[in-house]
């Protein structure tokens, strides 16, 4: 696995949320990176209220909270079907774990990551405190180490294989169609289909969707201007209308209105 990614992919004006937050991500040990994406450590201090929003990739994170005025807790993220909202204010700190898509699966085995999808989870037999507590960086992704690797993720095939099916589908832009993708993969559509409910938590089409929804938000943050017609052939889309109605609904905004932020 690279090192962890530098794309701000997800994240609703990113430049707003990096100027009130102090935001990294990190690598985990060697062992687990086959299954995470990376850890995401969020520090703030601030003097007035403010809401962050993402929208949330195809992956399960596991997230240690602290927030002012509240008790600590840990909680397990399912995927996210829609724009995730949080208000911070005060002072805090999070600490995430952010799964491959399809990696969570080998650390709870006896469920389909469906089960977990647009729900959160709180954790009350997981001590958030040996994450949140130190104030070294290095301490706290340590924490972050023992923790999952206490778990012990049990090796299986058909993670791995959702994991480089998933791997597909946001690098190759060229995957549109899951009867097509499909094919290519010499699978059946319900195959797929089964594979994803049960390891990625969300379906193949999906996921095609969602990093198109991605994408899109990433060059409207990133791109000076965007030309949206020539975007969303890109992106696969019949025409631009189309694009504009899926952003809309994910985002809240249409893309004319959001680029200019």
């Amino acid at each position: 696995m690279a090192a962890p990614r530098r794309d701000t992919r997800g994240i609703v004006d990113a430049a707003e949320l990096f100027a009130r937050v102090r935001f990294r991500r990190r690598e985990p040990a060697p062992p687990l990176r086959p299954y995470l994406e990376h850890y995401w450590l969020i520090d703030w201090d601030l003097e007035q209220p403010y809401a962050s929003h993402v929208v949330p990739h195809p992956s399960v994170n596991l997230v240690f909270q602290r927030y002012e005025g509240e008790a600590p807790f840990a909680e397990l993220a399912g995927i996210g079907l829609g724009l995730f909202t949080r208000k911070l204010e005060g002072r805090g700190r999070v600490c995430g774990i952010q799964f491959r898509p399809g990696g969570f699966r080998p650390f709870a085995p006896d469920h389909p990551v469906s089960d977990w999808t647009g729900r959160l989870i709180r954790l009350p037999d997981t001590d958030p405190e040996p994450v949140l507590s130190p104030d070294d960086e290095d301490a706290r992704v340590t924490a972050l180490d023992t923790c999952l690797l206490g778990l012990g993720p049990r090796p299986d095939p058909q993670a791995d294989q959702a994991m480089t099916l998933v791997d597909r589908i946001r690098t190759d832009r060229t995957i549109r169609r899951v009867t097509d993708f499909a094919k290519a993969e010499g699978v059946s559509v319900r195959l797929l289909q089964r594979l994803f409910a049960a390891y990625v938590g969300v379906g193949p089409k999906w996921v095609i969707l969602r990093y198109r929804i991605h994408e899109a938000l990433e060059r409207a943050e990133t791109e000076e201007r965007v030309d949206w017609a020539a975007l969303a052939a890109d992106l696969g889309y019949a025409d631009q209308a189309h694009l504009v109605r899926d952003f809309k609904a994910t985002v809240g905004v249409s893309p004319t209105a959001y680029a200019p932020r």
